[in-house]
Parts: structure tokens; sequence; C-alpha cells
């Protein structure tokens, strides 16, 4: 059987097609039997792709002493910011709970935050690395960021560490500092400090779920066996098709919830009927998010 047509553009080629809302792709097939002593072939007459909205990134490989990778002086500037609107939060909160005698509603409260900063981390997750480009108002920067990593996963590990976590940081200070100034209560201040600093420090429990356990601190490792910051093997799942799950990344204790619920493929769906937007993760698994392998061991941290 062979398949016969005029423009031919076989299965094969490295052109991929990505669902989106943008114009439809366009194809037909002509079919016609006949006697052949050949291999059967399929082919398929194409119109014009049109350019997608959801294109990957393309970036090359970092290279050693990429200054992207490194910290800088407003990087650490920022960091310092957001850690002190944290701990400002946390400190009047035990000043509180000390001066009033009151334990359980504050480190219940602590709990809490700690729990919904997992939760909120994985909506947070699931959303840059679906929608957007890095065009997007405000949050563009990060959505490249997030989409870039999954071609090259592996430079995380690679970053400094006020490199990793100053945007994050920024958001906190800007956010935690006029409750520090305006609020008083301990439980509330416990919570919006938990919160807060497990968010902030999120992209390093990230960083170190990319992390490989003869490298990683001692306690790292212990806290991630335990539960207590992602794994390295759950995360690990989020990395290989369908890339559509375990996107928690500050303890992953929702990550079973929300993936055995299909809470973000209902998301999805709902996106989609309502506004007509794909997701990235409906894009063929091999193709834009498909890990380019990289040698790690050219890059190093200073």
């Amino acid at each position: 059987m062979s398949i016969i047509s005029q423009n031919k553009l076989p299965l094969s080629s490295q052109h991929h097609f990505h669902p989106c809302s943008s114009p439809a792709f366009h194809s037909r097939i002509h079919c016609s039997i006949t006697t052949t002593t050949k291999p059967n072939r399929l082919v398929i007459e194409s119109s014009t792709v049109h350019p997608t909205p959801f294109q990957a990134t393309r970036r090359a490989p970092p290279q050693l002493n990429d200054p992207s990778l490194k910290s800088t002086w407003l990087h650490r500037v920022w960091l310092v910011s957001g850690c002190t609107t944290v701990l400002i939060s946390l400190a009047k909160s035990l000043v509180r709970v000390a001066s009033l005698h009151i334990w359980a509603e504050p480190t219940l409260a602590g709990l809490v935050g700690y729990v919904l900063a997992d939760l909120g981390s994985g909506v947070y997750h699931w959303g840059i690395d679906n929608y957007g480009s890095a065009s997007t108002p405000i949050f563009g920067t990060q959505i490249e960021a997030f989409q870039g990593h999954h071609k090259l996963p592996w430079t995380i590990t690679k970053r400094q560490f006020a490199n990793n976590l100053h945007a994050l940081a920024r958001t906190v200070t800007f956010v935690v500092l006029p409750i520090d100034l305006l609020c008083d209560d301990p439980t509330f201040l416990c919570f919006v400090g938990m919160c807060s600093g497990c968010i902030m420090f999120s992209q390093q429990f990230h960083a170190w779920a990319h992390g490989t356990k003869s490298r990683l601190p001692p306690l790292v490792v212990m806290l991630q066996d335990l539960g207590i910051l992602v794994s390295r093997s759950q995360h690990g799942a989020h990395h290989r098709a369908p890339y559509n799950n375990n996107y928690c990344i500050v303890s992953g204790v929702w990550n079973e919830v929300l993936d055995n619920q299909k809470v973000f493929e209902a998301l999805e769906m709902l996106l989609f009927f309502k506004l007509g937007v794909r997701p990235r993760s409906w894009i063929e698994p091999n193709s834009d998010w498909s890990e380019e392998i990289g040698d790690p061991s050219q890059l190093t941290t200073n």
C-alpha cells in the first residue's frame, strides 16, 4: 500500500504540532492501494503551519560561569528583605504568644500555613507551566523560566541561592510587610509567617528535589525522606510524560490528592470549554517538554 500526496511531510519530521486556539492546521491525506514490494509509507500533504503562542522557549544550555545563574547584590538585598519580613511576623507572633500564654491556636495556624503553602505552590506551578508566555504581563519572566526549566531541569541546581529566591522574596516583602506593620494577632501572624516563608523558599526546595542524594545536606535528605520537603522521586515524576502531575514543590503532600482527583485536568477542561484555551500539558509529550540532555558537570557554582 502506498499513500500519495503533492507535498510530502513524513510523520518522523522534526515539526511539532501544538494544540492551541490559534489558526488550525489543515491537512489532506490521499490514499491509493497498489501492488508494490516497497514498505508501506504514510505521508501528509500540509498547508502552512502558523506559529503558535505555546512555542516553548529555546535556550542554549548555560555555560561555565554563566552570569544568569549567579546572584547579584540586588538579588541578595531582596532575599534579605523577604527573610526579614517573615522573621518579623514570626517574632511578633512569638512575643504575643508568650505574653498571652496561648500556644495551640498559633501552632495550628502555622501548620495550616505550611500545608496551604504547598497547595499554593502547586496551583501557581500548574498555571505558569501551562498558560502564558514570556510576553505575559507581570508573570512573563517566571513563565519563561518555568517552561524553559523542562528542557534543562538540572540547571536549577546550579543557580546560586539568592538568584533562585529573589523573585519570590520580593513578592513576600511587598505582601507581608504591611501585615507586619498593621497586625498584632499572634495566630494570624504565625500563619502569615509560616505560609510566606515556605512559599519564598519553595524554589530552594524545588532545587533540592533535583539534587542527587550524595550532594545534598544530610538534614535535607532526612526531611525529604520524612515527607516534610518534596522528595526527589516525587518531583522527578513531574519531569516525565505526561507532564501533568506532581506540581506541588513545598512538601508535595497535596500531589496525590490533586492528581488522584484529577483537579488540574478538570480545571484545564473548564478553561478550554469556557475560554477556548488549551494548556501546554496537552502538547505531544515528546516535543517541547522533553528534556535536553546536557552535561551538568560543565557548570560550577561560586
